[in-house]
C-alpha cells in the first residue's frame, strides 16, 4: 500500500485518508476517490490530497477484518458486517466467554496492521452482546500478512452457554436468625440466577446441623435441582464444619474449600452425584460481585471447576470491596471525630407558595429552627445546616444556634446536591452522619441518637433507618464508608436506592407514632400541626386541675 499526498490528477482509485468538507464536497475518511469526486475536487481548486493506494495483493480493510473475524469465531459467536476496518463479534447465546489467550496473543503479534480485542475469559454475556472486535489499523493488509494470519487462525473466541436452569437454595438457621435476612438472600440469589436464565425450584430452611442439612440436600436432588446452594447461618470455618459435613452425610464429596478471591474467601465447592453443591460465603448475600459469582457462573455453564481452577484465581481476585465489610484486616481509622448531623434546609417549598415554609412558624417558632434544635439536643456533632433557597432567611431563623452553615448554590438541581454539600462539610474523619430534613418537626434528639448508635462498621451495619409497621421513614444514618456513593448521587433524588443496594448493611430502628413520617408541605398541614400541639398543651395544662376536681368528688 502506498500512503502519502497525491496530486489530484493521480488520486483516482485511491482511498481518502482525512475527512474533507468543502462547498459541494463531503469526502469521508476511507471513501474511495472516484472520477466524479476528482472533478469536484478540481472545481474546488484542490491540487493534492492525502490518500492510500492499494497495491496488487493488498486486502482492503473491511475485507481483511471480515476474513479474520470469520476465522477466529468459535461456537455461539456470530460476526457483524465489517465497516471502517472493523468487524465486531457477538454472543449467539447467553453464557460465559471462553478465550484461547495464547492464540489471541499470537495473532496480535503477527503484524501491527491487524488487532483483536476480546472480553476477559469467563466474562458472563447476554445473547447479542459484543464479545470481541477485529480492527485493521491501516487501510489495507499486505497479502503476506494475511497469509500468516490465515495459517495462525482458528476458533479463539467462543461462548459457553448457560445450561443449568434449576437451582435449590437451602438456608441453615440458628436461634436469632431472622426471616428478613433469609428473604433478602433469596431475592439476591433469584436475581443472580435469572441473569443466567436459571431459577429457584426448591427453597428450604433447616437447623444449622449436618443431620438436618443432609436430608434437605437429598430432597433437592430428588426434586430435579441441577445445582444446590447452601447459605449457612454461620460462615464455614473448616472442612469438618456443618455444611461440608452435611454434604458428605448426604453421600456427596467436598472438592475444594476456600479461594484466593476477596470477597469470597470462604467458598466451598462440592458435589452429590451429578449435582454441584456450593457452600456460599457470607458476601454472596450481597448483590455485589464476589468470588461466589466466578464459580457459580462456570457451574451454570456446565463447566468443571477444579481445585486448580480456583487456586488460579488470585491474580485479579482482589475485587472492589462491598462497603458492608472492611478491607482485609482494615480497622476503623484512629482519631474518628464521631457522627455528625446534616440538616437539609435548601428546598424551595413550592407547595406553600404564600410563604417560605422552612421559616414559617409553628406556635411561634420557625419550622427549620425546631428541626435544628432537635439536632443540637442530640449527642451528635457537628450539626451542619445546608442552605439554598432563601438562605439568608434560614440563617436569621437559626440565629444564635451553634451550627455550621454550608450553602448549596445548585439546590435547584435536586436533593442530591444538598446531600452532597452537607456530607462534604463534615470533618474529614467523621465516622458517619444522620441526615435529617428541616421540614420534619416531630423528629427529636432521641431518634437521632438511636439511629447514630445503630451504626456499627465492624458488624457491617452501615445504614440505619426508622421503621414503623414495616414502613421506613426519616432521618437516615449513614456510615462514612458510604460517603463516596452519596457523593456520586445526581438529580432530584435522595439515597433510597443506595439503601436497597446495600440491603445487607441496613439496620431498622423501631419507632412509634408518626415522627419519622410527618413532614410539612402545605399551609393546611402547618395549621393542623399547630392546632394539634395547642390541644395537647391545653390538655397537659388542665391536667392538675382535673385531678383536683376528681379528688374533691371522691
Amino acid at each position: 500500500m502506498r500512503f502519502g499526498r497525491f496530486p489530484v490528477d493521480e488520486a483516482e482509485g485511491a482511498v481518502n485518508v482525512h475527512a474533507l468538507r468543502l462547498p459541494g464536497i463531503e469526502l469521508k475518511k476511507g471513501a474511495p476517490i472516484d472520477r466524479p469526486t476528482l472533478e469536484k475536487l478540481r472545481a474546488a481548486g484542490v491540487k493534492s490530497i492525502v490518500a492510500a493506494r492499494l497495491e496488487p495483493g493488498d486486502v482492503g480493510e473491511d475485507q481483511a477484518a471480515a476474513r479474520i473475524a470469520a476465522a477466529i469465531a468459535g461456537d455461539h459467536v456470530r460476526v457483524d458486517r465489517a465497516f471502517t476496518g472493523r468487524a465486531n463479534l457477538r454472543a449467539g447465546a447467553a453464557g460465559l466467554m471462553r478465550i484461547d489467550r495464547r492464540a489471541v496473543d499470537a495473532l496480535n503479534r503477527i503484524d501491527e496492521a491487524a488487532t483483536l480485542a476480546t472480553l476477559p475469559e469467563f466474562h458472563p454475556v447476554e445473547a447479542g452482546a459484543m464479545v470481541a472486535t477485529v480492527k485493521i489499523i491501516p487501510f489495507a493488509v499486505p497479502a503476506g500478512v494475511m497469509e500468516r494470519i490465515r495459517l495462525a487462525s482458528g476458533p479463539m473466541v467462543q461462548v459457553a452457554p448457560f445450561r443449568l436452569t434449576r437451582a435449590a437454595v437451602i438456608c441453615t438457621m440458628l436461634p436469632g436468625s431472622t426471616e428478613k435476612v433469609v428473604a433478602g438472600t433469596l431475592r439476591t440469589m433469584a436475581a443472580r440466577l435469572a441473569a443466567a436464565g436459571a431459577r429457584i425450584v426448591s427453597e428450604e430452611r433447616v437447623r444449622h446441623e449436618d443431620g438436618a442439612l443432609a436430608p434437605a440436600l437429598r430432597r433437592a436432588l430428588a426434586c430435579g435441582a441441577e445445582i444446590a446452594i447452601v447459605f449457612g447461618a454461620s460462615a464455614i470455618a473448616d472442612r469438618l464444619d456443618v455444611i461440608p459435613a452435611g454434604i458428605e452425610a448426604a453421600g456427596g464429596r467436598i472438592d475444594h474449600f476456600g479461594m484466593p478471591v476477596d470477597p469470597g474467601n470462604l467458598l466451598l465447592v462440592g458435589r452429590i452425584g451429578d449435582m454441584p453443591v456450593l457452600g456460599a460465603p457470607g458476601c454472596a448475600r450481597s448483590p455485589k460481585e464476589n468470588g461466589f459469582d466466578w464459580v457459580l457462573h462456570r457451574l451454570l455453564a456446565g463447566l468443571d471447576v477444579t481445585s486448580h481452577d480456583i487456586m488460579s484465581m488470585g491474580v485479579g481476585g482482589l475485587l472492589m470491596e462491598i462497603p458492608s465489610r472492611p478491607q482485609p484486616r482494615e480497622k476503623a481509622p484512629d482519631g474518628s471525630e464521631g457522627i455528625g448531623v446534616v440538616v437539609l434546609a435548601a428546598g424551595r417549598g413550592t407547595r406553600m407558595p404564600h410563604a417560605y415554609k422552612l421559616t414559617a412558624t409553628v406556635n411561634g417558632e420557625p419550622l427549620v429552627r425546631r428541626a435544628v434544635r432537635a439536632a443540637l439536643a442530640s449527642k451528635q456533632r457537628p450539626v451542619v445546616v445546608v442552605t439554598g433557597h432563601e438562605a439568608e432567611e434560614v440563617r436569621r431563623a437559626l440565629a444564635g444556634l451553634d451550627v455550621k452553615f454550608v450553602h448549596n448554590p445548585d439546590f435547584a438541581d435536586g436533593l442530591s446536591t444538598s446531600l452532597k454539600a452537607g456530607i462534604a462539610a463534615l470533618p474529614p474523619k467523621a465516622s458517619g452522619a444522620v441526615v435529617t430534613l428541616a421540614d420534619m418537626p416531630k423528629v427529636d434528639a432521641g431518634l437521632i441518637d438511636r439511629l447514630a448508635e445503630a451504626l456499627d462498621d465492624e458488624a457491617g451495619t452501615l445504614v440505619a433507618v426508622p421503621v414503623a409497621e414495616g414502613r421506613r421513614g426519616n432521618p437516615v444514618a449513614w456510615s462514612a464508608r458510604l460517603f463516596p456513593e452519596l457523593a456520586a448521587l445526581s438529580g432530584d433524588i435522595g439515597a433510597r436506592h443506595l439503601i436497597a443496594a446495600h440491603a445487607e448493611a441496613v439496620a431498622e430502628v423501631p419507632v412509634e407514632g408518626d415522627a419519622a413520617f410527618a413532614d410539612i408541605d402545605t399551609r393546611e398541614e402547618l395549621e393542623a400541626l399547630e392546632i394539634h400541639e395547642l390541644a395537647e398543651k391545653a390538655s397537659v395544662d388542665a391536667g392538675p386541675a382535673l385531678d383536683a376536681m376528681k379528688a374533691e368528688d371522691a
